[in-house]
């Protein structure tokens, strides 16, 4: 056996001390910490530089903020089609207030359909601070709209009395009223439109000018879309976004009228509303059986849509409503739905309940009817209305109806 020199030079009788390994690591632990660091944040800048939807295709809302912008608006001149509007004439221009508040287009997107819808909204100081609510300008007035039967609000023009003029007198479409005191009568208000162009031109253009029209305040321009309207001869009616019960789960949309907000505040949403567009004979709930059925909420609406000289159409959907004493204790012209046409929408179950709907005509001597704008409904009402008249039943704008039953 071979000793080497460390083996010698260990004293006699004692053991020989054995070498001691040690592995010594290339870094320290502090340098893998610092490796570790710098390649999350190498991955962090590549995910921020390189991927440019980190939503990954989840359904958003894309909201554009604009600069507010004070715009002159020239109305254009044209004939209406009231009772007191049946001769062309030209209008002074008006300037239109400019829009205060912060201003927004939202892009709203139907998930059924993938339709895109631009609704241009703003803020509103009175309603609550977080709710993104106006127009981004004040919509243009619209042709054959009589000057005096507005006023300036801060979202535009709203209508107003004037003299012995008001808006549902105006703005009603011509009907032959006495001979509807002498037979029994049918109105029908399509409602939902103004928001989706081709079905609002559907209703419009392929229904008799007796069906009358009611229009959301949402979408790009409802005004212009109201304005075609009342050149083919219909009447229209504003529908006003109210609280449902399931409410926020079913939102209406953008300015509804809630019951937990205060009367001043619901007063500027509603102004917010009345100045989408003009020449509506009168106003609707759309949704709402929550807020139509709470009175403290319902009262100072009907109190400010008498003032200006509007009716009031309550649909029908809420058995809770208090529309009708409320708009009573104004002496309004008021009206209510007594059949939903198209809550099952077949080509049956629509005739069935048109059908149903004659049969209230001819028991109350007038009856109306309500729906909204499927292809399905307007094919049907279209049909039926037809041979109404051969039926001893005549179709009647819904003015007309509300009358008559103010007067039975």
């Amino acid at each position: 056996m071979t000793e080497t020199a460390d083996d010698l030079s260990a004293p006699l009788g004692q053991d020989k001390p054995r070498r001691k390994r040690r592995l010594r690591l290339p870094f320290t632990a502090m340098q893998a910490l610092a490796v570790m660091l710098g390649l999350f944040l190498v991955a962090f800048a590549g995910f921020a530089i390189f991927n440019k939807d980190p939503l990954g295709g989840e359904p958003m809302t894309r909201i554009a903020i604009r600069e507010p912008k004070a715009t002159d608006e020239k109305p254009a001149a044209a004939a209406g089609h009231g009772q007191d509007s049946r001769q062309e004439s030209k209008h002074e221009t008006r300037e239109t207030p400019k829009q205060a508040g912060e201003q927004k287009t939202v892009t709203m997107i139907d998930g059924s359909t993938g339709t895109r819808h631009d609704v241009v909204i703003g803020g509103s100081d009175a309603a609550d601070k977080g709710e993104a609510a106006a127009a981004s300008a004040p919509p243009p007035v619209m042709a054959g709209i009589d000057p005096k039967l507005l006023e300036k609000s801060r979202y535009g023009m709203i209508p107003v009395v004037a003299g012995d003029l008001k808006p549902f007198n105006v703005y009603a479409a011509d009907a032959d009223r006495a001979k509807a005191a002498k037979m029994p009568v049918v109105a029908i208000l399509i409602g939902g439109l103004g928001v989706g162009a081709a079905k609002t031109t559907d209703a419009i253009m392929r229904l008799p000018p007796a069906v009358t029209l009611a229009f959301t305040p949402y979408g790009a321009d409802p005004g212009k879309l109201a304005e075609r309207a009342r050149a083919q001869r219909h009447e229209i009616f504003l529908q006003i976004p109210m609280e449902p019960y399931d409410f926020p789960d079913n939102d209406p949309g953008p300015q509804t009228l809630l019951t937990s907000l205060t009367a001043d505040q619901n007063m500027d949403r509603l102004y917010w509303h009345l100045s989408r567009m003009q020449g509506y004979a009168g106003l609707t709930n759309f949704m709402g059986a929550r807020f139509i059925a709470t009175d403290a909420a319902m009262q100072p609406i009907i109190r400010d849509a008498a003032k200006r000289g509007l009716g009031f159409f309550d649909d029908g959907s809420s058995p809770r409503s208090i529309a009708p004493q409320a708009a009573a204790s104004q002496a309004m012209p008021f009206g209510k739905g007594d059949i939903a046409i198209d809550v099952v929408p077949t080509p049956t179950e629509i005739d069935r309940a048109l059908n149903k709907l004659e049969s209230v005509a001819r028991e109350r001597g007038v009856a109306v009817g309500t729906a909204s704008a499927l292809p399905v409904s307007i094919e049907r009402i279209g049909s039926w209305t037809k041979s109404l008249s051969d039926r001893g039943i005549l179709l009647v704008p819904l003015t007309t109806a509300m009358l008559k039953s103010k007067s039975s």
